[in-house]
């Protein structure tokens, strides 16, 4: 007798993620779809949590809201059993505008706050997930000026270097739960939608963009494509844990950077921003956001064999100005 073998798939990995909606989520998402991961959303919500037992019968599937402010910070953890990993992208963003006293402690609260609640919940799970990939920055290194920056370097001093410190903190009960817990230290991001491109593109298309300040600070950057591969990357590279650069491996200057958006463009780059009219404006966030020299190199994910499709700001500039179905 002749037995038909029947072909059972092996399940979706499960990845929860936060921060679906932004530039990297949204990027992210398609990207998870195309590998048959089923995304879990978490959604922030600044209502009470309601743990009523049928309140997660009626949400949108595959989203589940959270309040990291309130306890617990998401009803029903039981749904985040048997996840493969977390990725938690949310917070506050730090360029948006002038840094008063309250919307730094709201930079703070989004981010340290978010991750500490996140990492809690993931390490009381009766199986928690094997990963738990956290946003970071590059600001943890601070002013450096020439110097060249790696995992291995130490943080430097400065509102964004304390607040990326307490960030990766903050994801420490996740690491003494045994949970693999990777601090994605991210540059300036290049890529089509909202972001650092957009920002600089409608002055440059005018042909009134130039370099910022001095023009000789090191911008540490990225494209939106490499930061996908490497996520993905870094989620099957079991081995790779605690800080990686998620940078070029050819930082620029910004005046290299302005002259080869200025090319892209095909306008001229030749008004600069001074660095006294910044500090008026913007006052510390000037300092530490635009004028502050970071010159980081991603050393874990090179020697790891991670391979950029993106290595030169040419690359990165001319792919990020193709234009891009998913958001035409």
């Amino acid at each position: 007798m002749i037995i038909d073998r029947v072909q059972i798939d092996p399940p979706q990995p499960r990845i929860l993620l936060s921060g679906a909606s932004g530039m990297i989520g949204a990027a992210l998402q398609r990207a998870l779809a195309a590998r048959r991961f089923r995304a879990l959303r978490l959604v922030r919500s600044s209502q009470p949590i309601d743990v009523n037992p049928s309140a997660v019968l009626v949400a949108i599937p595959g989203e589940f809201p959270w309040n990291p402010a309130a306890t617990p910070p998401i009803a029903h953890p039981q749904v985040l059993e048997r996840l493969d990993a977390a990725i938690h992208l949310s917070g506050a963003n730090v360029a948006a505008h002038r840094w008063t006293a309250s919307y730094k402690r709201e930079i703070a609260s989004s981010r340290v706050q978010s991750t500490r609640a996140l990492a809690q919940t993931l390490a009381g799970l009766r199986n928690p997930p094997q990963s738990f990939l956290v946003a970071s920055a590059i600001g943890i290194y601070g002013n450096r000026g020439d110097e060249f920056l790696d995992e291995s370097s130490a943080p430097g001093s400065g509102f964004l270097a304390d607040l990326c410190q307490q960030w990766e903190a903050a994801a420490q009960p996740a690491v003494d739960a045994g949970i693999r817990v990777v601090h994605l230290r991210f540059g300036v991001i290049l890529g089509p939608g909202p972001g650092a491109l957009a920002k600089m593109l409608p002055v440059f298309r005018l042909g009134l963009g130039g370099p910022l300040g001095s023009g000789r600070q090191w911008m540490s950057w990225i494209s939106l494509d490499d930061v996908i591969a490497a996520i993905l990357f870094i989620l099957d590279a079991e081995t790779l844990a605690g800080p990686i650069n998620l940078t070029s491996p050819n930082p620029v200057t910004n005046t290299q950077l302005t002259s080869a958006l200025a090319a892209a463009v095909h306008r001229p780059a030749v008004l600069p921003a001074p660095a006294f009219a910044l500090r008026l404006a913007l006052g510390q966030m000037a300092d530490e956001a635009l004028l502050s020299s970071a010159r980081a190199v991603p050393s874990k994910l090179l020697a790891a064999g991670f391979q950029f499709a993106h290595p030169t700001i040419e690359q990165a500039l001319a792919a990020a100005l193709l234009p891009h179905p998913a958001l035409s």
